[in-house]
């Protein structure tokens, strides 16, 4: 197989370790609501909840297994017969059904945690595996903490489970603790000593207490690890998880730095984000990659002038890609006038250059006061600079959409914002926008003044 043809597995953990989240718990219906979202966008696997840590859990994953038939449904279980029989218990009616085990591995975790020998971990591994395999034939194994592992040992574990019948090695940084250059080094270790591991796939599962899960990640990936263990909105413990929206997009916007495909339908990551923030309250960093508010969101005049031009000067992925409507250019005190005419012509207001450096003035005076500026302020705005006397010539006329917006305003119904900029100006991405014929070199020049 190629590299080009090599297909990365999306594990989606959301409804595991992205619930387990402070204040992100959900209920049967909710995680249902979000484990159709996460069939529409292609996930091949989702880990649906932790049977044995409560009734509800368990009814989660059965109702989950049992209506969810395209992609793998896992459950986790800690490497005992109690965990893995619910878990089978809460799977057997999964279409295609997948027992997750896992054990703690690193010296620290042994000695203080689950008070073992290095031994009997091997020996505890080996038999919940084996257990699991003759419920399941797809077990999955994890070596809990394997960063913090002896490099030598984990691999002596990994071949135990191997034997055992495990298809797939999860290998997770549960803390977060690893770089990248780091993370790539232990998988290709992995590949290079364990014995039979050409026959099982290799996963990555990594936290962000440094805020490098996504870049191990993809450090896993170019080692070859095929599949990665991700959440929407990288929720998950602590600092979260490695973001599924962003491993998606990191490999199709640098496809020449990650020749990889996925199933991801991309176009349905920020509705499957903005339904996961519906469903836990949890809203997302508005500087969020991928789907946060500002992801597509543009206040700097010297960005807001390359956009109104053509998008690719600022943005590396069009909005629509990642199901986003449109890209935003927000009207703030670092806005530059291209910025400003564009929106004052939509709103139904054309200007000659006089008026506009006028407008111009009052406008930045205004967002310096209030941060944001909205439509009915820019009206506002308008009406109080300019009340030319009857005798005078206008100094900006109503376009026709002002007309229409005016006898609109006259009825009772609510005006219908109009987007900005406006979605005609872009036809079909990178294809540039037409400057206004009156626009000289100096004009265009200002809005550079206004933020890099």
């Amino acid at each position: 197989m190629s590299m080009e043809q090599v297909r990365i597995t999306i594990f989606d953990t959301t409804l595991r370790d992205g619930e387990q989240s402070p204040g992100c718990s959900m209920n049967l219906q909710e995680k249902l609501r979000v484990a159709h979202q996460l069939d529409r966008l292609g996930a091949d696997v989702i880990e649906a909840g932790f049977p044995i840590a409560s009734d509800g859990d368990f009814a989660a994953v059965k109702a989950i297994a049992a209506v969810i038939r395209r992609p793998i449904i896992a459950g986790l279980a800690r490497a005992c017969r109690p965990d893995i029989e619910r878990a089978w218990e809460a799977l057997k009616d999964a279409a295609r059904p997948r027992i997750h085990v896992f054990l703690a591995t690193s010296d620290i975790h042994l000695k203080y945690k689950l008070r073992i020998t290095r031994e009997e971990c091997i020996a505890q591994a080996r038999e919940a595996v084996a257990f699991a395999k003759s419920l399941c034939e797809d077990v999955e194994f994890s070596p809990e903490d394997a960063t913090r592992t002896d490099p030598e040992f984990l691999c002596q574990v990994l071949e135990a489970v191997i034997e055992a019948g495990a298809t797939t090695l999860n290998i997770p940084d549960t803390v977060g603790y690893t770089v990248p250059s780091e993370f790539g080094e232990l998988i290709e270790t992995i590949r290079g000593r364990v014995k039979g591991i050409e026959n099982v796939t290799i996963s990555a599962h990594c936290h962000n207490d440094l805020g490098m899960a996504v870049a191990n990640t993809m450090a896993a990936i170019t080692a070859g690890a095929r599949q990665v263990e991700c959440t929407i909105n990288g929720i998950g413990e602590r600092a979260g998880n490695a973001s599924l929206e962003e491993i998606v997009m990191a490999m199709r916007v640098r496809h020449d730095r990650y020749p990889y495909e996925t199933a991801i339908n991309a176009e349905h990551l920020f509705p499957a984000s903005q339904l996961l923030s519906e469903i836990t309250g949890v809203p997302v960093q508005p500087n969020k990659a991928i789907i946060g508010r500002n992801a597509f969101a543009h206040e700097a005049g010297i960005h807001q002038d390359g956009m109104l031009k053509n998008p690719l000067t600022y943005e590396i992925m069009t909005p629509q890609s990642v199901g986003v409507p449109d890209s935003k250019l927000v009207l703030g005190k670092h806005s530059g006038r291209h910025a400003l005419a564009i929106r004052c012509e939509q709103l139904g207001y054309q200007f000659d250059r006089r008026a506009l450096d006028d407008i111009y003035r009052h406008f930045v005076r205004l967002a310096d006061k209030i941060k944001k500026v909205e439509d009915h302020h820019l009206l506002e705005l308008i009406r109080d600079t300019h009340k030319p006397a009857a005798s005078a010539t206008p100094l900006f006329e109503p376009l026709p959409t002002a007309i229409a917006a005016a006898a609109g305003a006259s009825t009772s119904a609510p005006e219908t914002p109009l987007p900005f900029p406006m979605a005609s100006q872009t036809r079909t991405f990178g294809v540039p926008l037409p400057l206004a014929a009156d626009r000289s070199h100096d004009q265009q020049q200002e809005d550079y003044l206004w933020g890099v």
